[in-house]
């Protein structure tokens, strides 16, 4: 059964908060303040009791929703795994105090990750934007200024090579298949086990790429011709096995066993299309010298990840997604957006001051962003819009006017202050964990910046109020 809050404190837990209430960090009391607000912790509460239909009325109690909340904030404030969550909440009497715990019980990890799941992408949001509201309510945000700005959040996969991926395809459709051959025995089809002839034939290839001296490219396509040898024959070995899971050649008596079965045959489904993928993408690149193939995927386990160039001379090439963040002072993080496909940062400039006119109900007076998100329709838009200094600058002008107004001071000291987005990028990629996400799938990585901005969000609120008071 959900709580929304413990309904009665326990002896332990008064006697937590009087002896830490000196110990706390400067932004812990402002920011636990904030989420303690009724429609944050409703937000959560319904997310909880959507997991099953009678969550609100039957069962033992589970963990309440404000401190399912609080544990989320706190493992991306810290930037912890849940292992190291649940270890330092039960050794510390600040975090049991700050995330409610107290001297109760404190859940599991494995509890914990089912937590972030069963909230989602939509509830994490729905609290961003409301510690939006409350910091502009406390004065802590006006929204005079606004700068936006986009970095590269990474996914939690190897450097991609196509070799690679294809031992990947080869180890999982392996796996899956001997925990079939466990379950209905040897029926149907006997399982082959290629991995070592296919483990041996990327090492084979490794050593040819990695040579000294110009590389050998038949030696190096002749390995690539035994590789995918080796996994068409892997592919077709799992279609058949998924086949006759369907038509009950493999099967178990065991219903449990059989459901199973039915999921692992949900699992080489899955798997097989991006194998195939990999296996096309290879032919195309080592035969045909084609390495913009069409559907190209860098993970069989994230698909999604996209290489993506920022310039970067020490990481030209960096393998996630495009994040934007824009700001509106005191370093509060109005909006953030992880975009699907990588879009051109100009199309972002205009669809972010309408974002920034609804959160806050007005437009700014002062808008920067860097050159990337120069073009003349959009400063002319924005000026429409009702900015008064557009401050983007134009890198590649040769008009004498436009350099001199780059040049004014209102100009120079509005990228002045743009360059704190790249300071707030760092800052929440060394702190929150930004730099890779550590969640799964494309709904894991919105999840995973959304407890990350929202971190930030808490401890800048929470400093800010600190100072005034």
């Amino acid at each position: 059964m959900i709580e929304m809050r413990r309904a009665q404190l326990s002896f332990g837990d008064g006697l937590i908060a009087e002896e830490v209430s000196d110990l706390r960090e400067d932004w812990m009391t402002h920011a636990d303040q904030v989420l303690a607000d009724e429609q944050i912790v409703a937000a959560v509460y319904e997310a909880l009791a959507k997991r099953r239909p009678k969550s609100r009325s039957r069962g033992r109690f589970g963990a309440p929703a404000e401190v399912v909340l609080r544990m989320l904030v706190l493992k991306h404030v810290r930037n912890w795994s849940y292992g190291v969550l649940e270890r330092e909440v039960r050794g510390n009497l600040v975090y049991r105090d700050f995330t409610r715990v107290g001297g109760g019980k404190v859940p599991d990890a494995k509890t914990m990750g089912r937590w972030g799941v069963a909230l989602g992408v939509d509830v994490v949001k729905q609290v961003h934007d409301r510690i939006v509201q409350i910091a502009q309510d406390k004065g802590v945000v006006s929204g005079r200024r606004m700068r936006v700005d986009t970095t590269v959040v990474e996914t939690n996969i190897h450097h991609p090579t196509d070799s690679t991926l294809l031992g990947d395809g080869v180890r999982v459709l392996i796996r899956t298949m001997k925990k079939i051959t466990e379950i209905a025995g040897e029926v149907g089809t006997k399982l082959r086990d290629r991995s070592r002839g296919v483990k041996l034939r990327l090492l084979e290839i490794a050593r040819i790429a990695r040579a000294k001296g110009p590389v050998n490219y038949e030696r190096l396509k002749q390995g690539y011709r035994r590789l995918l040898s080796s996994t068409s024959r892997v592919v077709g070995q799992a279609k058949r096995f998924s086949k006759e899971i369907s038509d009950g050649t493999k099967r178990s008596r065991n219903i449990l066993k059989q459901i199973a079965l039915e999921g692992l045959r949900e699992d080489l489904e899955e798997m097989l299309p991006l194998v195939r993928r990999v296996m096309h993408q290879t032919r195309q690149r080592i035969f045909h010298g084609n390495s913009r193939t069409e559907g190209k995927i860098l993970s069989v386990f994230e698909p999604s990840t996209e290489v993506i160039r920022k310039g970067k001379a020490s990481k030209p090439n960096e393998f996630g997604k495009v994040l934007k963040l824009q700001e509106a002072g005191n370093q509060i993080v109005v909006d953030y957006q992880v975009c699907a496909r990588r879009p051109n940062d100009c199309d972002l400039l205009i669809p972010a001051i309408d974002i920034h006119r609804t959160k806050l109900a007005r437009v700014p007076r002062l808008l920067a962003a860097d050159a990337g998100f120069y073009s003349a329709k959009n400063e002319a838009t924005a000026k429409a819009m009702g900015v008064k200094r557009v401050c983007v600058p134009n890198r590649s002008t040769t008009s004498a006017e436009r350099k001199r107004e780059q040049k004014k001071r209102w100009f120079r000291n509005g990228q002045k202050w743009r360059t704190g987005c790249e300071g707030r990028i760092s800052v929440a990629k060394r702190r929150h964990g930004l730099r890779r996400c550590r969640y799964k799938g494309f709904d894991g990585m919105q999840r995973w910046v959304g407890f990350g901005v929202i971190a930030d969000n808490l401890i800048n609120v929470g400093r800010v109020l600190e100072a005034q008071s």
